[in-house]
């Protein structure tokens, strides 16, 4: 299944506590679960005025349905072509 970064800017995301962190993260669950199971997000990265996630989903269409129905923007969509690591200097 293709994969994607999500770019959300964020005002203050950075400052965000844990209880704010946790409520969102409730919210996009219930999104998701609605939305079906073709749709998974990975993880996400917290930094400055902007999360950055990570989902996996069959099209770029579906990652935009979420982020209509959550309410969390998502500025910019990215397909994810590779993702290396120090290991990969290794194979």
């Amino acid at each position: 299944m293709p994969q994607y970064l999500i770019e959300r800017e964020i005002p203050g995301a950075g400052d965000m506590s844990g209880e704010q962190l946790r409520d969102a993260s409730k919210h996009s669950n219930g999104v998701l679960a609605e939305l079906g199971p073709d749709i998974e997000w990975v993880h996400s990265y917290v930094a400055g005025d902007k999360i950055y996630c990570v989902y996996n989903a069959p099209s770029e269409q579906l990652i935009r349905s979420h982020a209509d129905k959550s309410g969390f923007p998502a500025n910019r969509i990215t397909p994810v072509s590779a993702v290396i690591s120090p290991a990969t200097a290794s194979s």
